[in-house]
């Protein structure tokens, strides 16, 4: 079900132009509005956007890692032997129906941000993808029970220096990536049907299959992605606006991140005996 977070929201054409017209009121068409700034206020503008989308997008994560380390703390106990065991929180949230709540409540707020997010204060969208990285992180908070915490950090580790040169790319590249990206966008609804045929096939090959073209597939939706975000900055855009701009990219970099680590944690994680 990991993929299905990626894709949740609205086709990427349809948010481009919700989020350069979320005033209602914009004359301005995708891609233009700078033309009247020098190339040094361009730059400056488009340095401290940018770092808002980042800034926010480490704070998401950063909430994400702490929720899922302490419901994590909660859900499992030391027995005897120091071996661990499910506390009566754990078994809740790990082998009851409540299970499922949790695995699915991830894409339903990203079905409801990708709707209201244009229409939301610059404050409640913020609001929203803090509180969204706060469900991701509980519902993530299985991957520790499997994979040993080592082997976690790791993985993170490998997946934010790959994410950082895959972004600077994005960021950089004159080569325009939209048509790339919309192949990948295809390539993210089949991962998903697959990811659904998988949880009634419990196919390790075929889940080993599509955590390749997870990590292949994210990878170059990462660079896409920060090329679209970068692209849908005006200069002359007020405070809220841009504010909810940089909120939104950085939703769309977190699933991009979030995506390439699970991807890559099952490829390369060390499992708990």
């Amino acid at each position: 079900m990991r993929f299905a977070y990626k894709a949740g929201a609205k086709h990427r054409k349809d948010r481009e132009e919700q989020m350069s017209n979320f005033d209602g009121k914009s004359g301005f068409s995708y891609g233009r509005g700078v033309s009247r700034s020098t190339a040094a206020d361009i730059d400056q503008g488009l340095r401290a956007y940018m770092l808002g989308v980042y800034n926010y997008m480490a704070i998401g994560l950063a909430v994400t890692g702490a929720v899922a380390l302490g419901v994590y703390m909660l859900a499992v106990a030391k027995v005897g032997g120091g071996s661990l065991a499910l506390t009566p929180f754990g078994q809740a949230i790990y082998t009851s129906p409540l299970r499922w709540v949790i695995m699915l409540s991830p894409l339903g707020f990203i079905f409801f941000m990708g709707s209201r997010m244009p229409h939301m204060s610059a404050a409640s969208a913020r609001n929203m993808f803090f509180a969204f990285s706060a469900v991701m992180g509980l519902s993530l908070s299985s991957v520790l029970l499997i994979f040993t915490g080592v082997s976690v950090a790791r993985v993170f580790f490998i997946t934010a220096a790959a994410f950082g040169g895959l972004s600077l790319y994005g960021y950089t590249t004159g080569r325009d990536l939209s048509a790339f990206g919309s192949f990948l966008v295809m390539g993210v609804w089949g991962l998903i049907i697959a990811g659904l045929v998988n949880l009634f096939l419990q196919s390790t090959g075929l889940q080993f299959a599509l955590s390749i073209l997870s990590v292949l597939i994210f990878a170059g939706l990462t660079a896409w992605d920060t090329q679209m975000i970068r692209e849908m900055y005006f200069e002359s855009d007020g405070y809220e606006i841009a504010q909810k701009k940089s909120v939104f990219g950085a939703l769309t970099l977190y699933l991009d991140f979030i995506n390439m680590f699970q991807s890559l944690l099952f490829l390369f994680g060390d499992r708990n005996d």
